[in-house]
């Protein structure tokens, strides 16, 4: 296998929600189909020190909140347990808020893997903010796990993966062929290119053709762009979907039949030090499978 997703474990975060419990089971069922460790992380809440204005609460309640957070690691260490037999599971209760305490942790990590929305989200948050802020941050690919009407979390269909041609997005390739290859399922790499910069589709090459000639030059592209790693991984079958649209309305209609969709955090599209771009955005708050997040090296 592959070593482009470095790292020995599965970091999940959790917080007694139901989306956590749905993010543990999946990345238990990870650990245990790649033999790697788990860590269960959760975080005290912020209020459990200190009243408004900065007064400090009665030494019982912070008891009582710490109490409460290791019941939370002990019921998800025991369904992490039941779903992954023979896991190496492991828990951190952290004093930190929880932000910087998975970030520091993504470090280290093989991927990071949160629920959609926590306890602290309302009914129908679509995306909580811990999701966003340590999916523009962290060290590695971070995975927020989404599922279908219900809820339920899909375990079959392809991996897709979104191909712009940007740096990010050839690690996304690789890191997607990858999880197609530990799946055992088909890849679809899609390439909508409606959010090209200016020059590029204005370009004089494209001005003076036709839309069919624009489509053959696309789909040349795209081909180019995953020749290498279709030699790598020989046993992936891979579908190629070039289609003239936004990125995000083809990657989103696939993630009704994927059972992951891989990006990179930010496209082409976007400018110099933007964290999370738009399309990235869009499947992580609307998607119905869990959507992996792949970030550049840090050389990037």
């Amino acid at each position: 296998m592959s070593d482009m997703v470095t790292g020995g474990e599965i970091i999940v975060g959790v917080d007694g929600s139901e989306a956590a419990t749905r993010a543990v089971r999946w990345a238990a069922e990870t650990a245990a189909e790649r033999g790697l460790g788990l860590r269960l992380v959760h975080a005290l809440p912020l209020s459990a020190g200190y009243y408004g204005g900065g007064l400090g609460v009665p030494q019982g309640f912070f008891e009582a909140t710490e109490k409460d957070g290791e019941r939370v690691l002990d019921e998800a260490m025991e369904l992490a347990q039941a779903t992954g037999p023979g896991v190496d599971v492991d828990t951190i209760l952290s004093r930190e808020p929880a932000i910087p305490a998975l970030l520091e942790l993504s470090h280290r990590a093989r991927m990071l893997v949160l629920g959609g929305s926590g306890k602290g989200g309302f009914p129908g948050m679509p995306l909580g903010s811990t999701a966003v802020a340590v999916t523009s941050h962290a060290h590695c690919p971070v995975v927020v796990v989404r599922g279908r009407a219900g809820e339920q979390v899909p375990a079959e269909g392809p991996v897709v993966v979104g191909v712009d041609g940007s740096p990010v997005s050839e690690r996304a390739v690789a890191v997607a062929f990858e999880e197609a290859s530990w799946r055992g399922a088909p890849l679809v790499a899609v390439h909508a290119w409606l959010d090209g910069d200016y020059d590029t589709v204005f370009s004089p090459a494209r001005f003076y053709s036709t839309w069919e000639s624009v489509d053959a030059v696309e789909r040349r592209t795209l081909a180019e762009q995953l020749a290498g790693w279709q030699e790598k991984y020989p046993e992936v079958h891979v579908e190629r979907v070039v289609a003239r649209d936004r990125p995000r309305h083809q990657l989103l209609e696939w993630s009704a039949r994927a059972r992951l969709l891989v990006a990179g955090c930010r496209g082409r599209g976007g400018f110099r030090g933007l964290l999370l771009g738009s399309t990235s955005q869009a499947l992580l708050h609307h998607a119905e499978c869990p959507v992996m997040v792949v970030r550049p090296e840090p050389a990037e």
